[in-house]
């Protein structure tokens, strides 16, 4: 239950009184419950966007006199995910004092600076450039959000006369600026012109609503924005059309997914001219609706209107010529025609950069696109990692939202493109870039790694995402595959259900992969089968399965990448889990140690000839790995136990005894071999690491 007295059309996710009662009278637990409803819906405020903010009265440790602190949302963080570790604590009268010293518009940068000597909260996450903007209102609870009915206003030509419209002398409105110390000084100037307003639109960018309690602010912020999308929705249907109508239609999704499937690693090797990117796929009626519009033409190269859209989207897409009936199957072709739209594109941008710098402005950055339109199927976009191009997208389909708001209102209009560039090669926002974090070895690649079910495969998947990569996993069993895939952290794995024996299956895996994240860099062919008999005993059907499995999956899936590696022309890393058996002879293995063996000597062959595509081809050789794999469960370990001649119980200790070191090999030190050919041995193809604790009969030389 909650109080709501009224159903929202626009929002999914409502206050709950039972979950705000649980908080009693904490006002900081509460405006941070608030702030992760709100941050729910991605049409409210999208990931990173958008800030909230209580006022609390607290003692200061200094004089234990009563003093009032503010509570914001510090720089970086999501208020959807929003937590107290994520918030800063100023003095409120102290960020006001700043007035006294603040220089104009030429002094913004510095005022950031001096927003830590207000800091009450020793623990406080860096304070943003939107704290002013809080800190100059005096409401106890603020919200600053970007929702997309807003945006549209905001965004509409009029949109002053348009605000007045329907919230009448409610609202008050503020022209584009550039947030900081001045744009707040702008909100409490309006808000002295225009008492008891509810809240203030900003031109171009985004709506400040407030209340005396959280739940009172959270009302308001829901009511004006309700009101802003039954506006546009009553606009619509007065219009009868958005974007002028369809120009193109829509494949259907089966055909769409094949056809994006199939581009993916082009269109990722295109993007990645500079540094390595991975891709996110949307076709969801939204998107379809605008790029398959007569109005894309016109609205697509005017750009993003929102600041926190187009620093994750870039100013404007590039859209594609292509047909979306267009036979993908010739790769070599399909790039001849995208390259001169992608050489058009990164001119283009070197035009803006060069049009619009300034002396201090930061060196130019990637200059390729980031959202990728392709009338009739979808939309690409293409970022550091799958995290980042995923909120791209969902930060462009905010714009698209935004511009079909302002179109049936009056007319969209964006930013002009030195105040889009003064936004985008800010000082401020380098400065940030220049804070994240130093990237993982593997950031940016993606994994394909087969039997990562469970064991061996599993622990080889866990160390490559470990090191920063997007890992596919794959396997015949779906339901460890679903285990598997759940112990990771959204937007690092997918799974496809894959039998290597089966060409199409494998077929099918990788194109959940380039779906997914755009292409492959790395295939560990780790899913296997032992069987340990004599040869008297060995059926044809063992020897065939140990061959389909180990040696025709090993050159399926090589086939198979070798051709997506040339599309993307990225290189990449092909590991083959082999064994100790492939070296070694002995008693009771005959159709495993020679499949072994030819996977060995494949990994030879295939390094001599895919090392032109800059493919490295290594083997891991493991050698007694009973604990944790899956091999050593059942029919296996009786046969190895009765070929040693011990006890099924007695081959760990067995095992790690006739090492030269003595020790338990475990998937885990499989997967550390794996991580070594791939993160640190990039000049290295055509090797075998053997992984065994040391057996001088398997020694390789």
């Amino acid at each position: 239950m909650n109080t709501l007295e009224k159903q929202f059309k626009y929002v999914d996710y409502l206050w709950d009184d039972k979950k705000a009662d649980s908080l009693g009278d904490d006002q900081v637990a509460l405006f941070l419950y608030r702030s992760n409803i709100l941050g729910a819906d991605l049409r409210i405020t999208n990931y990173g966007g958008g800030n909230t903010s209580c006022k609390t009265i607290e003692k200061d440790p200094l004089t234990n006199e009563e003093v009032e602190v503010m509570w914001v949302k510090g720089s970086g963080g999501d208020i959807g995910t929003l937590t107290r570790s994520g918030i800063a604590g100023l003095y409120t009268e102290r960020l006001r004092d700043l007035k006294n010293v603040y220089g104009g518009l030429e002094d913004e940068d510095r005022m950031v600076g001096l927003f830590n000597h207000c800091i009450y909260d020793l623990d406080s996450k860096a304070p943003s450039i939107d704290t002013p903007l809080h800190g100059l209102l005096p409401f106890k609870h603020i919200d600053h959000l970007h929702p997309d009915a807003l945006i549209a206003v905001a965004a509409a030509k009029d949109s002053e006369k348009v605000t007045k419209e329907i919230w009448g002398d409610t609202m008050g409105w503020v022209p584009w600026q550039r947030p900081g110390f001045d744009l707040g000084l702008q909100l409490e100037k309006c808000l002295a012109e225009n008492p008891g307003i509810r809240g203030i639109v900003l031109g171009s960018h985004g709506l400040f609503t407030w209340g005396d309690t959280s739940y009172e602010c959270y009302m308001n912020s829901l009511e004006v924005i309700e009101m802003a999308s039954e506006y546009i929705t009553k606009k619509i249907e007065e219009k009868g059309s958005v974007f002028g109508g369809q120009k193109v239609e829509s494949l259907p999704q089966e055909e769409r997914l094949e056809k994006a499937a199939q581009l993916m690693p082009l269109l990722r090797g295109l993007c990645s001219s500079e540094n390595r990117m991975i891709g996110h796929f949307a076709d969801s009626d939204v998107v379809m609706e605008y790029i398959n519009s007569n109005d894309l033409e016109r609205l697509a190269p005017m750009g993003t209107s929102c600041p926190d859209h187009f620093l994750r989207t870039k100013i404007q897409p590039l859209v594609l010529t292509l047909d979306p009936k267009e036979d993908l199957s010739d790769a070599e072709a399909i790039l001849a025609k995208l390259e001169p739209a992608f050489e058009q594109y990164r001119q283009e941008y070197a035009d803006y950069y060069n049009t619009c710098k300034r002396d201090n402005s930061p060196a130019m950055r990637d200059p390729n696109p980031v959202i990728i339109i392709y009338p009739g199927v979808g939309m690409f976009s293409f970022a550091k990692n799958k995290q980042t191009t995923r909120v791209a997208s969902e930060f462009y389909i905010n714009a698209i939202n935004v511009m079909r708001g302002a179109e049936a209102i009056t007319e969209y209009t964006s930013l002009p493109r030195q105040e889009a560039f003064d936004i985008e090669y800010w000082l401020l926002e380098e400065a940030k870039l220049q804070r994240m974090p130093k990237e993982q070895p593997l950031s940016r690649k993606v994994a394909f790694v087969t039997g990562a079910g469970g064991g061996i495969g599993k622990a080889i998947a866990d160390k490559l995402a470990a090191e920063g990569a997007n890992v596919v996993l794959t396997d015949i069993n779906e339901e460890s595959l679903k285990e598997a895939h759940a112990t990771y952290k959204r937007d690092v794995s997918t799974y496809a259900v894959c039998d290597v024996t089966d060409t199409d299956s494998i077929a099918k895996a990788y194109k959940k992969a380039c779906l997914e994240f755009g292409g492959v860099d790395i295939v560990v062919h780790s899913a296997g089968l032992a069987i340990s008999k004599s040869l008297e005993d060995t059926t044809d059907k063992d020897w065939n399965i140990l061959q389909s499995i180990l040696v025709k999956g090993q050159f399926d899936l090589a086939k198979q990448f070798a051709a997506i590696a040339r599309q993307q022309n990225l290189g990449g890393d092909y590991i083959a889990i082999a064994s100790k058996n492939g070296l070694v002879a002995g008693p009771n293995n005959v159709a495993y140690g020679t499949a072994k063996a030819a996977q060995q000597h494949m990994v030879r062959l295939l390094a001599a000839e895919l090392a032109k595509d800059k493919v490295r081809v290594n083997t891991v050789n493991p050698d007694g790995v009973i604990v944790g794999s899956k091999i050593w469960e059942g029919a296996w370990a009786e046969g190895r136990a009765k070929a040693n001649g011990i006890t099924v119980e007695e081959l760990p200790a067995f095992y790690a005894k006739r090492n030269l070191l003595n020790e338990i090999i475990t998937p885990d030190d499989i997967a550390n071999g794996v991580f070594t050919f791939v993160g640190i041995l990039d000049k290295s193809t055509g090797n075998i690491i053997n992984v065994d604790g040391g057996m001088a009969n398997a020694f390789v030389r």
